[in-house]
Order: structure tokens, then C-alpha cells, then sequence
């Protein structure tokens, strides 16, 4: 078991995107929307950091080889302008997530994340934890970050258990992503982490629960395109202005309950994130079908009379 460093340890806070995959209308990846959708999430959106090829960005629907190309593509772009890359390396196999930790570290990935597998589920949190460990041992330099997400893997291992011990198996432990409505399994995680962990939340529309429970910041997609409005609800919270956190996170609520009565999927939030970026983001893969434009317009409609512009 290596014991070496991870060459980073400037804490992952405040808001990081999870971004979208950019496709060709005949469904091949564009690099070519990276550098402008960077430009965007800084200078509209407020954002400096990115998940790169998570759920957001539809890594289950990509290859291997496809995976690599984005996250060198937004390494590289994202040099002088973003705080941190970290690029999502979760897969059902053992090897092809190694063979993508490796190579997210030779890119110079500021950190690197993964999911739990969901085909064949580990059972225990042992078991989990022996997965992970494996998956990073072949990048020991590089910042770990555990992805929690029960509701899509189907596996229900806590939270807190799968942190119990963590840093002793993987130096290079420094956090989780916890997408998930269990508030007891996050505070838990919250309240057992170190000062140089970072415990991010998952679930956009209920970011200012997680904040009073500890949260140090949060990884979400509809901070692609609101990212500049929850800012404010941070700086908020971080005041000690409840009534005005709160006033924003009801905004979000409204919107996302608004979207979620039109079908709000992957293909619905991608393209209505072509609507309010004005970026060529293409249609999602399959199985994920394109959304209705009707509907898109229909939501962009409702996030223009909600909020006002930034």
C-alpha cells in the first residue's frame, strides 16, 4: 500500500459544476464548446471549479477512450482560469476506472472521484472501501474524492460507513460528494471528517439544509446556469442573513419543482442549459432522449421570471 501524498491539498469549496458532456448533433463529443463553456461558468456564472464526466456529464454513456479526451480537454483549458478540475473515473469495471485514475494523473487532474459500481454491488462498506482503494492506488498523488449516490447505484452502504477508516487504507482520501436526501448519513459525515476533508452536497434544491449541517460546498448541475444566484445564497448563509438564503433557495425550489412537472431529466436540464448559456451543448446519448423544445423554452421562461439577471 503506497503511502505517498497527494500533490494537492488545497481544499475543493464552495460551488463546482457538474458539467455537461458537449455533443455534435450527430452525437460525437465537441471540444470545441470547452473553452467557451469555461468562459461562461466563470465570468456569467461565478463558478471556478468543475466535475468533470459525472452523472451530469453522461460518463455511463461514454467509452473509455471518450473519457479520456474530455477530461485532458478540460484540463488543459481550464489551465489560468478554473481552481480545480476534478474528473469523475467511476465505472463497472475495476480496470477501466484504474486505467482512467492513471490517466487523470498524468494529465494533472486536480482530483479525481468515483461511484460506487451498480451492476455487480458491493455489499458492504468494506467491500466498497476495498474497490476504492484499488481504483486509487494506481494515482496515489492524486486528491480522492468518494461519490455517494444511492438513489442510481441501488447501493445502500451509509455514507459514514463507507468514510469509517478511509484515510488508513487511502492517503489520498480527501472528501466525498454526498448526492442524496439522508441529512442524518451527511451530518454524520460532516460531523467525522477532517479539517482537510471537503464534504460537498449533491442535491441543488436543498443545498441550505446541507450548509447548516456543515456542508464546505456542493457539486450540482443546475449550477451551470444558477450558479451565480446560489453564490449568493452562500454569501448569505455565510452572513448570517437566513431570510435572504432562504428567499433563493425557494427560488430554486419553485423552478426545479416547475421543471420536474415537465419531465425534468438529463435531457430537459441539458437542453435548457443550451437555452440560458447560449452554448451548443448538442442533445444527450441514448437511452437519455432529447427534450421537447417546448418544454426547455417553457422552463427558461419560468427562470427568467424568477430570477433576475446577475
Amino acid at each position: 500500500m503506497s503511502i505517498m501524498a497527494p500533490a494537492s491539498d488545497k481544499n475543493l469549496t464552495g460551488l463546482v459544476a457538474a458539467t455537461f458532456t458537449p455533443f455534435t448533433s450527430e452525437g460525437e463529443i465537441n471540444l470545441s464548446e470547452i473553452g467557451p463553456y469555461i468562459d461562461y461558468l466563470t465570468e456569467k456564472q461565478g463558478v471556478n471549479s468543475v466535475f468533470v464526466n459525472g452523472t451530469t456529464g453522461e460518463s455511463m454513456s461514454l467509452s473509455v477512450a471518450e473519457r479520456k479526451i474530455l477530461a485532458e480537454a478540460w484540463c488543459q483549458k481550464a489551465k489560468g482560469k478554473l481552481d480545480q478540475v476534478i474528473v469523475h473515473v467511476g465505472c463497472m469495471s475495476l480496470k477501466d476506472s484504474q486505467e482512467l485514475a492513471r490517466h487523470a494523473e498524468q494529465i494533472g487532474a486536480d482530483g479525481i472521484a468515483a461511484i460506487a459500481p451498480s451492476f455487480f454491488k458491493p455489499s458492504t462498506a468494506d467491500t466498497l472501501r476495498t474497490f476504492l482503494y484499488e481504483v486509487t492506488s494506481v494515482a496515489p498523488t492524486v486528491p480522492f474524492y468518494y461519490y455517494h449516490l444511492p438513489d442510481f447505484t441501488g447501493v445502500k452502504v451509509l455514507g459514514r460507513d463507507v468514510l469509517e477508516g478511509i484515510e488508513k487504507l487511502i492517503p489520498s482520501f480527501r472528501g466525498l460528494k454526498f448526492t442524496g436526501n439522508d441529512l442524518m448519513d451527511f451530518g454524520q459525515c460532516v460531523s467525522h471528517s477532517q479539517p482537510h476533508w471537503s464534504v460537498l452536497y449533491g442535491v441543488d434544491e436543498q443545498l441550505l439544509a446541507a450548509l447548516v449541517m456543515g456542508a464546505q460546498g456542493a457539486v450540482g448541475s443546475t449550477y451551470n446556469y444558477m450558479g451565480c444566484h446560489v453564490n449568493k445564497l452562500i454569501s448569505a448563509f455565510e452572513k448570517g442573513d437566513l431570510n435572504q438564503a432562504r428567499a433563493i433557495q425557494f427560488k430554486m425550489q419553485e423552478l426545479i419543482s416547475y421543471a420536474k412537472k415537465l419531465g425534468f431529466d438529463l435531457g430537459v436540464n441539458k437542453q435548457l442549459m443550451n437555452e440560458l448559456s447560449g452554448l451548443s451543448l448538442g442533445p444527450p446519448r441514448l437511452p437519455v432522449m432529447p427534450c421537447p423544445y417546448t418544454h426547455a423554452l417553457s422552463i427558461a421562461q419560468k427562470y427568467h421570471s424568477i430570477f433576475p439577471e446577475c
